[in-house]
């Protein structure tokens, strides 16, 4: 017989009410089984929004359904996989907005936050649960909530640093033991495999790195194997570091901010992760306000920060939300470590991806899409690295920029793009040649 009060599911979810905001956890943690218990209560309720940043599952949101419009409003800072249907239909919403500064959102009440739905470790001794693999949003949107409510997962790991949460905190708590979605890790292929060489070789011994998810961030790790003293301060910890910290690569001993640490908002990846991670005191998850804040990466010298996009432009806008007009995630943490490494003393900003989609289309192009986001201005933008080579844009005027992309671009476009330029940038770009 448990000390702690547990209730149903179907009892937590009677704590929210018709106008309530809600922040739901993502990462690969969503709290499903009080998403569809909530959303069973639909003839009750009316004009709920739900609020979710990065999230991975494989069905969709269930609230987010036509002719569930006038009971839920899907909202969204990073539209998960779970949305994107629903986005495509019109039945769900984005907030543009850095990720670092959705706490500073909720915390000033611009987005005033009622409840927050949790998916948490069990409690330990102490009567305290953990947040574990996702913090990232949810940190503070349970600070900001009057109703707090939680499914309590013998499968959720106990990390440490900040999302750790008293039972005494928490409103309604029901056990709900679900296995946590795992993402397989990505295995680089030949094209992926000569972007991360290219990236690895600017990056120094010694460096801080932040790195993302799928195949060139792992390619890029792969090629990291013979450095020394890397340390990581980032956004998502997956699989693909693990390698590098049992190796001793990672070891984390030159950074200035929480040395000896690896430091994320989030975990993502398999279960051989989540338990590596599992009270491990190596690892530290933070507030994303915290983890994301420029003011914090600069302090580390050599921060990289290793990203992608959909496209860039011959000016060196990037593009990394949207295809066109629809949009596929969100700004996240790019802009935030971009601007943070560029601060850093000997920091390098990375922008790396394919010269061509798997359609045959270039990724280096004249204009951006029609509808396109620009995530990272053209002011910001540092090394873009194709299969074809590294072109550093930092201290080059426009037309030097487009000549300089145009020598990473596909062999087969850049006839094309060396057109667009010249009637774009005139005799400048002539003059190049």
């Amino acid at each position: 017989m448990s000390k702690y009060n547990y209730v149903t599911p179907e009892e937590a979810v009677k704590h929210v009410k018709s106008g309530d905001t809600i922040v739901v956890q993502g990462s690969t943690s969503i709290p499903t089984v009080l998403l569809n218990a909530l959303t069973a209560r639909a003839s009750e309720l009316r004009d709920v929004k739900l609020i979710s940043g990065f999230g991975i599952h494989p069905e969709d949101a269930p609230y987010a359904k036509r002719e569930l419009i006038d009971s839920f409003r899907a909202l969204s800072i990073f539209v998960p996989n779970t949305l994107r249907r629903a986005m495509k239909e019109g039945v769900a919403d984005t907030i543009p907005c850095f990720l670092g500064e959705v706490p500073s959102l909720f915390r000033s009440g611009l987005i005033p936050v009622d409840v927050t739905f949790l998916n948490v470790s069990e409690p330990d001794e102490n009567g305290y649960c953990s947040y574990g693999i996702s913090a990232d949003i949810a940190f503070s949107g349970a600070e900001c909530s009057k109703v707090i409510i939680a499914q309590v997962n013998k499968y959720m790991p106990h990390l440490y640093g900040d999302p750790l949460i008293h039972v005494s905190q928490i409103t309604a708590m029901c056990r709900c033991d679900v296995p946590l979605v795992e993402v397989p890790t990505p295995v680089p292929n030949e094209i992926e495999t000569k972007i991360g060489n290219y990236v690895a070789s600017e990056i120094p011994d010694g460096a801080t790195l932040q790195i993302g998810v799928g195949g060139i961030p792992n390619a890029v790790i792969n090629a990291l194997r013979h450095h020394k003293h890397l340390g990581l301060h980032t956004e998502a910890i997956t699989d693909g570091v693990l390698p590098l910290i049992e190796s001793g690569v990672i070891d984390n001993s030159l950074k200035k901010v929480l040395p000896g640490k690896s430091v994320g908002s989030l975990v993502l990846g398999s279960r051989h992760l989540y338990d590596f991670v599992d009270h491990n005191p190596d690892f530290v998850i933070r507030d994303v306000a915290w983890t994301n804040d420029p003011q914090i990466i600069r302090q580390n010298p050599k921060a990289m920060a290793i990203n992608s996009a959909v496209e860039v432009d011959l000016t060196g806008q990037i593009c990394a939300d949207s295809i066109g007009e629809t949009i596929i995630s969100g700004v996240g943490g790019q802009h935030d470590f971009m601007y943070g490494a560029a601060l850093s003393e000997g920091g390098k900003c990375f922008i790396a991806l394919p010269s061509m989609t798997n359609k045959g289309q270039s990724k280096i192009v004249a204009r951006l899409a029609p509808g396109a986001g620009v995530v990272t201005t053209r002011f910001q933008a540092q090394y873009i690295v194709t299969e074809h080579g590294i072109a550093f844009l930092r201290n080059l005027p426009l037309a030097d920029r487009a000549k300089a992309l145009i020598k990473i671009a596909d062999p087969s476009v850049r006839e094309d793009l060396e057109r667009a330029a010249v009637e774009r940038f005139g005799i400048g770009f002539l003059r190049l040649k």
